[in-house]
């Protein structure tokens, strides 16, 4: 508490800052500018690694400069998104200091709602995990083991979390219906935004496979990054779990990006809801008997859950086959 207290204090004033840079990722985002957001994120990021030693170590300030570099790099982040959505006329002084009016708002408060809920119960399932974790040994092995299970998970969840993010924007801009106005061709429509869905689908299977092969292959020398041999046999099995969960997490990521594009935020947080629900039981009963692995196919449960979802949502949801115009219509 000693560190935390002051390091969360000075963090809290990042809070405005940071929403103003969520918001500015998604007006580009949804502008399929996705070029912007990356130059000034990286500008950010490399301000906060310049100035973080200065305040830390120069300066002497310790964990409260740290902090301190944080939100002055939130706050460049800010700025700069403020300045590129003005010039790009995403955004209006006129308009931010006007209230909005309900029939705008009231979409946006259904959807953030829902999404939200959906965030409480990813949290939930993560401190689950957690709390299970720590509870298994007294000595840390566990603790260890996990994190190095977590790093050979996130080599290719994060390519996977990321064509998420794409499906999010390439499935609403499919999904309305262009002409070109020089040659008159049409473009977009629900069923050219079907064939992106299936594309996508069968993409984030093959990436899951290849990049579940991956770990595998790296596995070896990811066991290497621990000198205790207790900590390297101990993951050794969850590592195997979340390369073999790879194949799953594709379809799960990109499915789940395919609600959100969708606009289908409620069902969305209902399959995660329901899939934090079904790990949490899993996690009451099978670490008692394997131990870190078991938490690990508690994450197994989690995942599978939340697929069911996905094939839910595109065997009744808005891009079902019996919601698809026919040929003749």
């Amino acid at each position: 508490m000693e560190y935390a207290k002051p390091y969360l204090f000075i963090r809290a004033f990042a809070f405005l800052p940071s929403l103003v840079s969520l918001i500015g990722f998604s007006a580009f985002r949804g502008v399929l500018d996705t070029v912007t957001p990356m130059k000034i994120s990286a500008s950010a990021n490399l301000l906060n690694v310049i100035v973080d030693p200065i305040l830390i170590f120069t300066m002497g300030m310790g964990v409260s400069g740290a902090a301190l570099a944080t939100v002055g790099a939130e706050v460049f982040s800010a700025i700069l998104f403020m300045y590129f959505m003005l010039k790009r006329k995403l955004i209006r002084w006129s308009k931010l200091l006007k209230l909005p009016s309900w029939q705008t708002l009231q979409p946006l408060l259904k959807g953030g709602a829902a999404l939200q809920l959906r965030n409480v119960a990813l949290n939930l399932t993560f401190l689950a995990v957690t709390r299970v974790t720590q509870t298994i040994d007294d000595t840390g092995v566990a603790a260890a083991a996990h994190a190095m299970a977590l790093q050979t998970f996130q080599i290719g969840g994060i390519v996977l979390l990321a064509l998420s993010v794409v499906s999010q924007i390439m499935i609403p801009n499919e999904m309305v219906e262009k002409t070109d106005p020089i040659t008159g061709k049409k473009s977009g429509g629900i069923l050219a935004t079907k064939a992106v869905v299936n594309r996508l689908m069968s993409w984030g299977f093959l990436l899951g496979g290849i990049l579940g092969a991956l770990q595998l292959a790296l596995l070896p020398l990811l066991q290497k990054s621990s000198p205790l041999i207790e900590v390297r046999e101990a993951a050794l099995m969850p590592s195997i779990l979340a390369s073999v969960y790879q194949l799953m997490n594709g379809l799960v990521f990109i499915g789940e990006g395919v609600m959100v594009g969708c606009g289908s935020f409620l069902q969305l947080s209902v399959s995660t809801m329901v899939a934090t629900a079904g790990t949490i039981i899993a996690l009451n009963t099978l670490p008692q008997k394997y131990g870190l692995t078991g938490v690990w196919m508690g994450f197994g449960v989690f995942n599978s859950l939340r697929l069911l979802g996905v094939w839910i949502h595109q065997t009744y949801g808005p891009l079902a086959k019996r919601n698809l115009p026919t040929a003749s219509s």
